[in-house]
């Protein structure tokens, strides 16, 4: 008997803001494009649907499913709410394993966020993000601006859309002020919605002259994403995050 196709789930955070339902559906066929022999699937932890469990609860017994968290940091949402998928699956007759979050700053990933920015004639870079409130998740945005102005050859700030960190408009004119005449903003945002439309207003208003799209369906997202699932692959299965 032909086995079935292994199915992978994109597992977004979900946003009141349809733009984002949308990239995220459009990714999903772009990960199906690149990988026929796999059944690619959306889901969304919060606001839009189906949920996680949902796109599970419906495969067929047997069925072995990857998830795969589109996050950017390890925060809450990759701590918390993914294991507790895991584990509400644990009563259905379905194999289910989580990969790694898409962040921080791959190779593949810092490709894609430069790829997305206009570097001509800039001077600097603001790496924008949501933001967290979790110290360690923040760090590693942090990080990634500093490997972003690396592989640009940039000096670099980060800034936060929401809670602790600099606002992306403060980061910009802190560049200006340090001598910075054409800045630019970067975006480490998988889809649009409030929160990257809030950076790039601040960027705008503080004077950046270049903005960034989020990083949508891009080809280097959709190369991290086979990754992630091929290591889980190459690897013992697991039951819980």
């Amino acid at each position: 008997m032909r086995s079935a196709r292994l199915t992978v789930v994109l597992v977004a955070h979900g946003s009141r803001d349809p733009r984002a339902a949308a990239s995220t559906s459009s990714l999903a066929r772009a990960v199906a494009r690149a990988r026929p022999e796999w059944l690619v699937r959306a889901s969304y932890l919060d606001h839009a649907g189906p949920r996680p469990l949902d796109v599970l609860a419906a495969l067929p017994g047997g069925s072995r499913a990857v998830l795969v968290p589109l996050l950017l940091t390890a925060a809450y949402h990759g701590r918390v709410d993914l294991p507790a998928v895991i584990r509400d699956a644990s009563s259905l007759p379905v194999r289910v394993t989580a990969t790694d979050v898409l962040g921080p700053a791959s190779p593949l990933l810092l490709a894609a966020v430069s790829r997305r920015l206009p570097t001509d004639g800039l001077d600097a870079v603001v790496l924008a993000a949501a933001g967290t409130r979790n110290d360690e998740a923040r760090q590693t945005v942090a990080d990634a601006a500093v490997a972003l102005g690396r592989r640009l050859g940039l000096p670099s700030a980060v800034s936060y859309a929401s809670g602790p960190g600099e606002r992306a408009g403060d980061a910009v004119e802190r560049l200006r002020a340090a001598g910075a005449r054409r800045v630019g903003m970067a975006a480490y945002f998988l889809a649009p919605g409030l929160l990257y439309d809030a950076s790039v207003r601040a960027a705008r208003e503080a004077g950046a002259v270049a903005v960034a799209e989020p990083l949508g369906d891009g080809p280097e997202l959709v190369r991290l994403i086979a990754s992630r699932v091929e290591a889980v692959l190459s690897g013992p299965l697991a039951t819980a995050a």
